[in-house]
């Protein structure tokens, strides 16, 4: 059976951020942060403040009926608090990322718990990671062409999806603009045919085709992007969860009968990501 992304998000895992950063400037930095530092705002985070802004989230969910699965630790590496990028629930089945970072690949090694209760799939080439891939209905899966995300990875999963019997159709979703980071900061589908987005970095095509397949789409300026504004957590399809600052999308989706509710994230997003990017959905209803 097919559900859309919007149903009851009942379980999720998530991991606190580790001691160790990244260094973000001078003469290593790789190319593709080079060109992700012109399109999204970076700057060093305290750990421990992430650790207690995500206890805030934690505690908001299981007051919410979600069960919070907190995965192990993954010593050496800076974005460990972002499990939405190492894998994604399609269905019945956990897609395992082919990330583009050799540095994040310890983070995978926890989603080798059976616990998890969903089929385990490995993709067979290409690059593909989870803050590119949106779930906006049963019969579709949005993948964005970022810097993390290549178009083998798409067709991988294509034919992945294909092979363990799951009925989607896999939409690459095209950038006007180097430096993307993940789609999910720039789309957010937030409850039925209804998404947050920031048109000014899709092609024209592109933002036709989500003009087409959306019935309402809230747009977002530059500087909300750059935010991370748009990285919203759906938990059911009436209920969001933003960050506090957010208060012209927060008006926006309430003006749309939608509940809002608010964390402060304001720590964790000096790397880009938000509250998405700190959530991977195990199991929705």
């Amino acid at each position: 059976m097919s559900l859309p992304s919007t149903g009851l998000c009942a379980a999720v895992a998530m991991r606190h951020a580790g001691d160790f950063t990244r260094s973000l400037t001078g003469p290593g930095v790789h190319p593709v942060l080079a060109r992700q530092q012109a399109t999204s705002t970076w700057g060093d985070y305290d750990p421990a403040a992430v650790r207690a802004q995500q206890d805030q989230l934690i505690r908001l969910l299981r007051e919410r009926g979600t069960e919070v699965v907190l995965l192990p630790a993954a010593p050496g590496c800076s974005a460990q608090h972002y499990p939405r990028d190492i894998a994604f629930a399609v269905d019945h089945i956990l897609v395992r990322a082919r990330l583009n970072s050799p540095h994040r690949l310890p983070e995978t090694e926890a989603l080798a718990d059976p616990a998890f209760g969903l089929r385990p799939v490995a993709l067979e080439r290409g690059t593909i990671e989870g803050g590119d891939v949106l779930l906006p209905d049963t019969g579709r899966v949005l993948v964005g062409l970022s810097e993390e995300t290549s178009p083998e990875g798409v067709v991988a999963l294509q034919e992945a999806l294909a092979q363990h019997g799951v009925d989607r159709e896999v939409v690459p979703i095209h950038f006007a603009v180097e430096g993307i980071v993940h789609l999910d900061d720039h789309l957010a589908v937030v409850a039925p045919g209804t998404a947050l987005i920031h048109r000014e970095v899709f092609t024209t095509d592109q933002n036709r085709w989500f003009d087409a397949h959306f019935d309402h789409l809230v747009p977002v300026t530059d500087a909300e992007a750059r935010a991370v504004q748009v990285n919203v957590l759906a938990i059911n399809p009436t209920t969001l969860v933003v960050a506090a600052g957010s208060d012209r999308i927060a008006a926006a989706l309430a003006a749309r009968g939608l509940e809002i509710l608010t964390v402060d994230y304001g720590e964790v997003t000096r790397i880009p990501g938000s509250l998405r990017c700190t959530t991977l959905p195990l199991l929705r209803t």
